[in-house]
């Protein structure tokens, strides 16, 4: 059953369409990559699935039907941005930011959640307490990751969530992606990464811009 779609989707920078006529579907279940050169329109296609970014062209829909309730599909659909866009506090701060917005009013943050997230992508649990504007690019994008899944989106769009990360905090990162899938089997994840090694252990479809 499909998920989150785009229909007859166009985006444009400038004067420059990026890609025009598009037909996307994410299914119950789909793992699946978004591939292309850079320039392609990767981060501005899984910006637009999760309806953050406007269409020029077409429109966004869910379970087939057009998607009126822009925050309520972003409860769905959550974006991990390869550098996480984080804000002053602690971790944990910066974790429960979710939980204050209306769209996620029904769910409560969850700190022994979290924790096990954290260790679970190779990290240790004192991270919560770090200074969130003194962390390393790979400590931002573990936040990045947590955040989003404590969220427990349907659709989980993963932008290189992995770049420059060390292969055995990568092989963590997968894990993590596999047990959210496993979770729930309506779930399904789309990446973007220049690994395409990694698209192949991750995915089982492609859509190549």
């Amino acid at each position: 059953m499909s998920l989150v779609s785009l229909l007859d989707a166009g985006r444009r920078v400038g004067e420059r369409w990026v890609w025009r006529d598009l037909t996307v579907e994410v299914a119950e279940g789909d793992r699946q990559a978004v591939s292309g050169p850079s320039g392609a329109g990767k981060t501005l296609l899984l910006r637009s699935l999760a309806g953050l970014d406007a269409l020029d062209e077409g429109e966004v829909r869910w379970n087939g039907e057009p998607v009126r309730d822009l925050p309520g599909h972003r409860a769905r659909v959550a974006t991990v941005a390869q550098r996480a866009a984080l804000f002053e506090g602690t971790v944990r701060d910066n974790l429960r930011v979710p939980f204050g917005f209306a769209l996620h009013e029904a769910a409560t943050y969850d700190d022994d959640h979290a924790r096990s997230l954290v260790e679970a992508l190779g990290r240790s649990a004192s991270l919560l307490d770090q200074d969130a504007r003194q962390l390393s690019g790979g400590e931002a994008q573990t936040v990045g990751l947590v955040r989003a899944l404590l969220t427990e989106p349907t659709v989980l769009l993963l932008d290189e969530p992995t770049a420059g990360l060390a292969p055995e905090r990568t092989a963590a990162v997968e894990r993590a992606v596999d047990a959210f899938l496993g979770a729930d089997a309506r779930r399904a994840v789309v990446w973007t990464s220049h690994d395409a090694r990694q698209l192949d252990r991750a995915t089982d479809r492609a859509l190549d811009l």
